[in-house]
């Protein structure tokens, strides 16, 4: 089957963003009085939610404690959104591949567990000339992924069927969204996990380069 609609995450599959999500998150642990991570630590932090990123950046004593929490989130949200393009970059081959599936007509979206703000800048941003139909972030009245609602509702909103959707990832979270909507999970190599993940939460395709998606949706 070719496929007609591409639904992409964002961070790790778009754009190469960890760099300033650690610094940012390390920032904001360094002024509260807790201790920093190392970068690489923020691979297995995102993915899940704002939420569930600075619980996991917490440490264990009080990451479950709401007044630390409220005030850890607001924080670090505050420093992000004025940090969140120092860094960060689409990763080498996704501007050519978005531009090419631009040309052959295939329908495209972004589904994120950032939040809504900061997904709409960076695509904004750093894709200012692909007409992506529908993009999307963490909202509070929508489940995150991996919940299929919100990838539904954009297939619906691309007008595709989702079995004729490709959800691409790079983590288990979205393998396990594409399954649960009933859409061909790709996985990505290039960003914050590894392929054994993303094959055993379900990808039919492993992407080690951008340009291998390409087949699914041309003859």
């Amino acid at each position: 089957m070719k496929y007609t609609a591409a639904i992409f995450d964002l961070d790790g599959t778009l754009i190469d963003s960890i760099r300033d999500i650690a610094e940012s998150m390390n920032r904001t642990l360094e002024a509260m009085g807790f201790p920093a991570h190392p970068v690489d630590a923020f691979r297995y932090f995102i993915g899940d939610g704002v939420t569930l990123l600075v619980q996991r950046a917490l440490p264990p004593e009080v990451r479950e404690s709401p007044e630390v929490l409220e005030q850890f989130l607001a924080a670090y949200r505050r420093d992000y959104l004025a940090h969140w393009r120092v860094h960060t970059r689409p990763y080498s081959g996704i501007p050519d591949l978005l531009a090419r599936l631009v040309q052959e007509g295939v329908a495209l979206g972004v589904l994120s567990n950032k939040p809504d703000r900061a997904t709409q800048l960076c695509v904004e941003h750093f894709f200012p000339d692909i007409p992506f139909i529908s993009v999307s972030g963490q909202k509070e009245d929508v489940p995150r992924k991996p919940d299929p609602t919100a990838a539904l509702a954009m297939a619906e909103s691309m007008n595709t069927a989702p079995a004729r959707c490709v959800f691409i990832g790079d983590t288990a979270t979205d393998m396990q969204t594409a399954t649960a909507a009933g859409m061909f999970p790709a996985g990505v190599t290039w960003g914050f996990r590894g392929e054994t993940e993303l094959i055993e939460s379900g990808a039919r395709l492993i992407a080690h380069v951008p340009q291998a998606l390409e087949g699914l949706f041309t003859p």
